[in-house]
C-alpha cells in the first residue's frame, strides 16, 4: 500500500538522485579547476597573463602566446588540468604549474576551442581583491625636481582601495566638477608580490616578486593637494583610479625592473618619456622598506611612482587638466600598453 509518507520518501529519493546526476555532470566539467590545490607553492615563470571579461560576468585568466590567447577556463576543462582561474588564486595558492602545463599544450588540437584572438577579447581586471595596494610617492629624481620638492629620505607611502581597480581599455567616469576637475596621469610600474615577505633584505627582495604590470596612478590633484591637510588617499582612490594592464609579465621575462622605459601619451601626444633607472628608491629598496613595516603577502601590489612630465609639474599658466573625451596610453618596456578613456 502506497501511503503519503512512502510516496514523498520515494519522490525525494528520485529527485535527489537526478540532482546528483546533474551535479555530477557539472562537477565533471569543472573538476579540473575546482580541486583544492595542495602545493607546492610556485611563482609563475615564463608567463604573460591577461584577464578575460566573460559574458557570464566573471573575470578569468588568459595566457598570451605568440599566436593566440589561451582561455584558461576552457583549456582547463578540455585538458583536464587543474589551473588557477584568477591572479589572486594563482598568487595565493601558487599553482603556477597548472598554467605552465596549459601553455605547453598551446599546439594541442584538443584546445583549439580555447584559443582566442586578443583583438576580440574584452579585458577584465587583472586584480580584483588584492590584500594591499601600496603606493610609493615622489620616487623619481626628475619628478621631485619638476614639482619643487626635495628628494625624500624614505619612500613616502600611501594607499588605494579596491574600488579604484580597473581594466585595460576601461572608461573612467569623472566626478562632477564641483567635486574635482584637476585630473592628471601617472604612468607607473606595478610590482606584484608572489610570496610572503617580512623584513626582507634588499639583496633578496627580487626573489619575492612574481611579476610586473603597467599601471596608472590616476590622480585628482585638487582633492590630493588643495583640501585641508592634503588628502592623498582621496585624490588617488576614486572609482577606477587605478587601471592596470593589459598584462601581468612574470619576473623572469622582465629581468631588471630598474631599467625600463616608460611613456605616457594623451590623445597621441607624448607627455612622459623616461626610465625606471631614475628611481630614487629602486625596486629592491621599496620592497625592503615596506616589508619592515608590515608583511607583504602574495597578491599584494605596489605602485612605484611616476617620472617627470605630469601636468602638476607644468607652470601654472600651462596646466591643462585632463577632461572627458581624452584618451590615455601608458606604456612600459616589456609590459605592454595600458589604454583607457575619460568620460
Amino acid at each position: 500500500m502506497i501511503t503519503r509518507r512512502t510516496f514523498l520518501t520515494a519522490t525525494t529519493a528520485v529527485t535527489a538522485g537526478v540532482a546528483m546526476g546533474i551535479t555530477g555532470q557539472a562537477d565533471a566539467g569543472q573538476e579540473s579547476h575546482m580541486k583544492k590545490f595542495s602545493g607546492p607553492h610556485e611563482m609563475p615563470k615564463g608567463l604573460t597573463l591577461l584577464s578575460i571579461a566573460n559574458a557570464d560576468g566573471t573575470e578569468t585568466l588568459g595566457i598570451k602566446t605568440a599566436s593566440a590567447v589561451i582561455d584558461v577556463r576552457k583549456a582547463s576543462h578540455l585538458l583536464g588540468i587543474s589551473a588557477p582561474m584568477t591572479m589572486e588564486e594563482l598568487l595565493r595558492e601558487g599553482n603556477a604549474a597548472g598554467l605552465t602545463k596549459i601553455a605547453a599544450n598551446s599546439g594541442n588540437a584538443k584546445i583549439k576551442p580555447a584559443l582566442l584572438d586578443e583583438a576580440n577579447i574584452t579585458h577584465g581586471r587583472l586584480f580584483t581583491n588584492p590584500g594591499k595596494i601600496v603606493c610609493v610617492g615622489l620616487n623619481y629624481k626628475r619628478h621631485a625636481k619638476e614639482i619643487g620638492m626635495q628628494e625624500p629620505r624614505v619612500p613616502p607611502l600611501f594607499n588605494k582601495f579596491n574600488n579604484a581597480l580597473a581594466a585595460h581599455n576601461c572608461t573612467i567616469d569623472l566626478p562632477p566638477r564641483d567635486i574635482s576637475y584637476k585630473f592628471d596621469y601617472e604612468t607607473e610600474m606595478l610590482i606584484v608580490i608572489g610570496k610572503s615577505a617580512r623584513n626582507v633584505p634588499e639583496a633578496d627582495a627580487l626573489n619575492y616578486v612574481a611579476g610586473y604590470c603597467t599601471a596608472n596612478d590616476f590622480s585628482a590633484r585638487d582633492l590630493q593637494l588643495e583640501l585641508p591637510s592634503s588628502q592623498w588617499m582621496i585624490g588617488k582612490t576614486l572609482d577606477k583610479f587605478a587601471p592596470i594592464g593589459p598584462y601581468f609579465v612574470s619576473a623572469d621575462l622582465v629581468g631588471d625592473p630598474n631599467n625600463l622605459k616608460l611613456e605616457t601619451r594623451v590623445n597621441g601626444e607624448v607627455r612622459q618619456s623616461w626610465n625606471t633607472n631614475d628611481f630614487i628608491f629602486n625596486t629592491q629598496q621599496m620592497i625592503a622598506y615596506i616589508s619592515k613595516h608590515w608583511t607583504l603577502e602574495p597578491g599584494d601590489i605596489i605602485f612605484t611612482g611616476t617620472p617627470h612630465g605630469v601636468i602638476l609639474g607644468y607652470p601654472k599658466d600651462k596646466q591643462v587638466w585632463l577632461k572627458a573625451g581624452d584618451e590615455i596610453v601608458s606604456s612600459i618596456e616589456k609590459l605592454g600598453e595600458l589604454k583607457f578613456k575619460l568620460a
